[in-house]
């Protein structure tokens, strides 16, 4: 099948405390990172799933140090992966935007974080294709930010700059700094970032038997 766009997944290693740290002191920073890891897991098993596309993570952290080290190696031999460039979180995710469309001339790049982790590949094929139609495609997340980005240009990830990240606002502010960039844009179903621990809770109750949802009854049992 030829490919039709480039699936970027922007990850952080795993490590304990500095993984999923707004988890704590709910939970300590050890099961928060392998909360977090099972998170990133369950993540790139959707995006391997998904038909007709590259898959492309941009990582940052020591994976040395990351919970489930092993099987998170595993899975990335299956991956492009590139390291994640610049000094604040809009500019790494502008260059991990050029850098998946450099290595991957002409074909359209969709974004995701490693914080939906009940994503499947049925939803990222179907957010995929709208980018057939738009020029931009915002996944909004339930928080106010948003958990996907695709363009169907990946050079033109520049408007993140004059974003503020990790804001109740950021997914609003985005949506408008891509029409004032002359973008087409079209929104995605909302989904829930994993930033706490109710919404953790609340997203596990929707994926059974998934690493994510043993992550969080491990430390429950505990």
């Amino acid at each position: 099948m030829t490919a039709r766009a480039t699936v970027l997944v922007v990850a952080k290693a795993p490590v304990p405390g500095q993984a999923k740290t707004r988890l704590s002191p709910a939970v300590p920073p050890e099961q928060a990172a392998d909360i977090a890891a099972a998170s990133l897991l369950d993540t790139l098993d959707a995006v391997l799933a998904t038909p007709g596309v590259v898959p492309v993570v941009a990582l940052t952290g020591d994976l040395t140090r990351a919970k489930r080290s092993r099987e998170i190696r595993s899975l990335l031999r299956r991956v492009v992966l590139v390291p994640q460039r610049g000094d604040d979180f809009a500019t790494r995710l502008v260059n991990a935007h050029a850098d998946a469309a450099h290595l991957n001339a002409g074909l359209p790049v969709f974004q995701i974080g490693m914080d939906t982790p009940q994503v499947t590949a049925e939803l990222l094929d179907e957010c995929v294709d709208k980018l057939r139609h738009v020029d931009a495609a915002l996944g909004m997340a339930t928080d106010g930010g948003w958990w996907a980005l695709g363009l169907r240009d990946g050079y033109r990830a520049g408007p993140l700059r004059t974003v503020p990240m990790s804001r109740a606002d950021t997914g609003a502010l985005t949506a408008v700094a891509l029409k004032q960039a002359g973008l087409r844009t079209g929104l995605l179903p909302e989904l829930s970032d994993v930033d706490d621990m109710a919404t953790a809770h609340d997203v596990a109750a929707l994926l059974p038997g998934s690493r994510f949802a043993e992550a969080l009854l491990v430390g429950a049992l505990r």
